[in-house]
């Protein structure tokens, strides 16, 4: 399967669920456009393929792109979580990201956590920064460049 952008998700504020959205802007250095987690940080963007969001609604959960605040769900990717921190990633053969963490400890108010219990970002969400920016859509091709 080609790997693929499923979802692009944004929230306006930290520690809620994000909104799905039609195409969203990239800006090199520091983010999705209009998204709270945005900044000159090493946290840009979040990613989660979607085979994790799939483990959680096997387990009875009805869950919809973003709800784990994910601004990128990704297809295609099932072991995203184990890509090397410093992977490069091509998207559209524009768009060019920088896996910068993988996972991280969740927020006592995270509102999927509040709401289910369980939260599967810190386990196999992955974090990166943008190095050239771009407008990203779902449906746009990924590519895992060789580092």
């Amino acid at each position: 399967m080609e790997a693929k952008v499923k979802a692009v998700c944004l929230s306006k504020e930290k520690g809620t669920t994000k909104r799905e959205i039609d195409k969203g802007e990239l800006i090199a250095n520091y983010g999705l456009k209009g998204d709270a987690h945005a900044g000159k940080w090493h946290r840009q963007l979040s990613l989660l393929d979607n085979s994790s969001i799939d483990k959680m609604r096997g387990q009875g959960f009805e869950l919809k792109f973003g709800d784990f605040a994910e601004n990128i769900t990704t297809e295609g990717i099932e072991n995203l979580f184990k890509l090397p921190v410093g992977q490069k990633i091509r998207i559209n053969d524009e768009i060019l990201l920088e896996i910068t963490q993988i996972g991280k400890k969740c927020h006592h108010d995270c509102e999927i956590m509040q709401t289910i219990g369980d939260c599967v970002m810190p386990r196999e969400g992955v974090f990166a920064r943008v190095i050239k920016g771009g407008i990203i859509k779902p449906g746009d091709k990924i590519e895992l460049l060789n580092n």
